[in-house]
Parts: C-alpha cells; structure tokens; sequence
C-alpha cells in the first residue's frame, strides 16, 4: 500500500495522542530555538522511535523535537528519505523482495545531494542538529546504496551513523566508514558484551560504538562505566534509558539500577563528544502520555548534569 504524504502525517499523528501535540505544538510555535547542551554534552533523541514508530512527517517530528527543547538527534533514515519522495510503501515495509529492494537502490542512487541539504536546513532552522543517522537493514544494502547512506548523513551534518549489531556485516561496513571518514556507532543489546564491540572495533578505524546503558545493565555486564572510559573515542553516543539487572524491565529514569548519573557526569567532566541520546521504553502510566514523560526524561538528564 501507499500512502500519501496527508496521509502520512495522519499516520504519525496516531503515534502521539492528538491532543498532546496540539498542546505541545502550539507552545512550540512561541518558542525559542532549542538548546539541550548542558555543561558541554548534547542531550538528544532518538526520532522518531521515541514517538513511537519508525516514520514520521518532518515537520510534526520538528515541532514535537522543540517543544521537548531538544537541539540534538539521533535521526531514523525514514523520515528523510520520505520527505526525499522515497517510495514509503517500500521505506516503511520490514521485509521486502528482490524486486522492491532494487526499485529502492534505484531511487536511492538518483537522490540530488542538493535537496538533502534542503532538508537539513529545516533542522537547522529550528535550531535542532541531525548528529546521527540510523539506517535500517544497511548490511544488505548493495554498494552504491551503501555509499548514498554516507553521502546523505554528511550531507544532513551528521558526524556518524548508526545500525544495529551483527556477526556479519561490520566488517564489510566499517569498510565504507573508513572510506568516507565517518563513524558507525553499532547499537548492543542485553547479549552484546564487550568484547563484540571489540571485535567490531578491529574491523575498521571508524567502527564504533552506541552504548546502550540500560541493556547493559540489564544483559549483567556490570557497570558500562569501565567500558564508557576504556573506548570514548569510538563511542559516537550512549543511549539513555533506565533497566534493572537480570534481563529487567525499563523503569522511568531513577527507579533502576543504570548508572545513568554517573555515565553523564563522566561525559561531562572529561569532555568527550559522545550524544546523551535518550530512548524511551519504559511503559507510560496511566494517569500520563509519552510527550510528559519524554519531557521528565530530558529534565532528568538536565538536572543530572547541572
């Protein structure tokens, strides 16, 4: 199915309750630029998964982004390349054939550079910074694809990419990284242990890391303090969220056992260039709704470190 592009924003707007973001909107068009660097690090988000779904109208993703007064993301490709004129039936889908993947490599390869920095300055207009940009599935990617993913990072001002973890695929990809000078920050989950970053570490110079505290945490590799100070210089961001050992659920911040003070301050008094980038997953209560809590996370992160 297709959708158009009223469509998608109708779509999008399921992914937050309507009346939330009329609410939050509306304060937002009165607001000054974002600025959610605190004591030197970049608090950011991770777009538009912490609203919910994959994709998401730019525009609405702009506006609920400043309303939270955030000016620093972690940016899913879908919401870009929609924007670009990408065929979203194919975009969107988790799974697609042989003949939709080459349709996709197609559009992709064509893409002009020139309208990718039209997008960027929508970001930049509202003072918000596309630091990071996550691909989906990069690893099956033909070359010429893999290199428009670069080139459309870059060309958003993004100092990094980002895609999740595998036994096969860093290495070929760390390839590409080494080849446009740009980093790939691999996302762990609760099984990825130290020592498969290190391996993906070997594979290329701009192979990298996105530490995900509370899997960490929740996956008993102990404290990701130690691994934090041992690999700054590969780790593009952290992402923020609060678990409990023992494979434990997401908790609002402060009510697990993630170091998620400790990990900030750390960024903060050493100076490292690594995005706090908040990922929201604990469930929302019932007497609240995702943009309040998304709102609590970021004043988590501000108050820890003020």
């Amino acid at each position: 199915m297709s959708y158009t592009r009223r469509e998608l924003a109708q779509l999008a707007l399921t992914m937050v309750p309507a009346a939330t973001l009329l609410r939050w909107g509306s304060a937002s068009a009165m607001q000054a630029k974002p600025n959610s660097k605190v004591a030197g690090v970049q608090i950011g988000m991770n777009v538009p998964y912490n609203f919910g779904g994959r994709n998401m109208d730019v525009d609405l993703l702009i506006r609920n982004v400043v309303a939270l007064g955030v000016s620093g993301l972690e940016l899913r490709s879908q919401p870009v390349e929609t924007l670009l004129g990408a065929p979203v039936e194919l975009i969107d889908a988790r799974t697609i054939d042989a003949a939709g993947a080459e349709t996709l490599r197609k559009w992709r390869v064509a893409v002009p550079m020139d309208k990718v920095r039209d997008a960027r300055r929508k970001f930049n207009d509202a003072g918000v910074l596309v630091e990071i940009v996550k691909f989906d599935g990069i690893f099956d990617w033909p070359d010429d694809a893999v290199d428009y993913a670069f080139a459309l990072a870059k060309n958003l001002g993004a100092r990094a990419i980002s895609t999740e973890i595998a036994a096969d695929g860093p290495e070929r990809l760390g390839r590409f990284a080494d080849k446009h000078a740009l980093m790939v920050g691999y996302h762990g989950h609760e099984a990825t242990a130290p020592e498969d970053w290190e391996k993906v570490f070997g594979y290329a110079a701009h192979n990298g890391a996105n530490l995900d505290l509370g899997h960490f945490v929740a996956g008993n590799h102990g404290s990701p303090l130690p691994f934090l100070e041992k690999h700054h210089a590969r780790i593009t961001h952290v992402h923020v969220k609060d678990r409990k050992k023992d494979k434990g659920p997401n908790v609002p911040f402060g009510q697990g056992e993630t170091p998620i003070v400790e990990a900030l301050r750390l960024i903060r008094d050493k100076k490292w260039n690594i995005q706090a980038t908040i990922e929201f997953e604990y469930p929302i209560p019932a007497d609240s709704d995702r943009m309040t809590e998304l709102k609590k996370c970021v004043e988590f992160c501000r108050k820890a470190l003020a």
